[in-house]
């Protein structure tokens, strides 16, 4: 078996290299620089964006039995497009369909897409998110990976070809990088945090669960044509999660209550609103689904997921500490 991973040199991409060398099947990394891929990855490097001419380069000797898609346009943290949406959709509609299209050419018989809970929406509907909830994505990235969503289930319809479509939310681990990696630069500081009176629930997945979760599905039968929410299997109230990972990085968590209004309008002015949001309100997925149809289960809990990010992070940012 063998199985073309898009975006193999990125931080979800190397975990899902990994998890397909250790069950035995071959890889071919899509990349557009030839750095990053783990060893044992047979690197193909197609140095055009968004996937143009993809079909054209595809190799004649290239076999798969799936995609794994997980190049993506994610957050920007200081946008400087004055059509975000557009750029967006650039890479995350457009692209993914050249990739969808040059596989079902190439007789790839399943692609599997990595799509994100925002393609439902920043806010959960009063309980976990179910798979088949109507969209009310309202953010560029979330727009555009809902608008994917929809395409691949066309093309699917159009070629026969198996779509499966998993949705995670907020996604840790080694190699984590923006807002996460800032929680763990404030918590290795000390510095305290007024977040102890939040009582959001946020879903979370280790890098190495999505990876096993896509791995999964891009081999299981019954993943046709479904799509699929993956999380950890416990979800944490926000002081939970950063008391948990306080204690996995040997620091105290420094947690005080400060009242939400007062917070907000200090992150107003800062341009920070959107990242305060998210730490009190909650969002929780529903994954019932991949449980009950694919028999899948996460393999690493919630602690080993944030002990790895914490030894990962003390390693890479103090390397000389005990």
């Amino acid at each position: 078996m063998r199985i073309l991973v898009s975006g193999a040199n990125g931080f979800v991409g190397r975990a899902v290299c990994r998890a397909l060398l250790a069950a035995n099947i071959s890889v071919t990394g899509l990349v557009r620089r030839s750095d990053g891929c783990i060893e044992g990855v047979d690197e193909w490097v197609h140095a055009y964006p968004d996937f143009v001419n993809l079909e054209q380069a595809w190799p004649a000797s290239l076999r798969c039995d799936a995609v794994i898609h997980v190049a993506a346009r994610v957050h920007v943290l200081h946008e400087q497009s004055t059509n975000a949406l557009a750029e967006f959709r650039k890479t995350n509609v457009e692209g993914t369909l050249r990739i969808a299209k040059a596989a079902a050419q190439a007789g790839v018989k399943r692609f599997v897409f990595v799509s994100s809970v925002k393609a439902l929406g920043e806010i959960e509907p009063g309980r976990p998110w179910r798979e088949d909830d109507a969209s009310v994505a309202v953010d560029p990235y979330g727009v555009s990976k809902h608008e994917a969503e929809q395409a691949l289930i066309a093309l699917g319809r159009e070629t026969g070809q198996e779509i499966v479509i998993v949705r995670p939310p907020l996604v840790y681990g080694p190699g984590v990088q923006a807002n996460f990696l800032q929680l763990l630069h404030a918590l290795a500081r000390g510095i305290p945090l007024p977040l102890g009176g939040s009582q959001a629930a946020r879903s979370m997945v280790f890098v190495d669960n999505l990876a096993h979760a896509l791995v999964h599905c891009a081999k299981h039968p019954d993943a046709c044509g479904k799509i699929f929410h993956v999380t950890d299997e416990t979800c944490l109230l926000v002081p939970e999660f950063l008391r948990l990972l306080a204690q996995q990085l040997n620091r105290p968590a420094r947690l005080f209550n400060l009242p939400v209004g007062l917070l907000r309008w200090l992150a107003r002015l800062v341009g920070r609103e959107a990242q305060v949001d998210r730490l009190f309100v909650s969002l929780r997925l529903d994954t019932a689904r991949i449980h009950t149809m694919l028999d899948w289960t996460p393999p690493f809990s919630v602690e080993q997921g944030l002990a790895e990010t914490a030894t990962w992070y003390r390693a890479t940012y103090f390397p000389n500490s005990r």
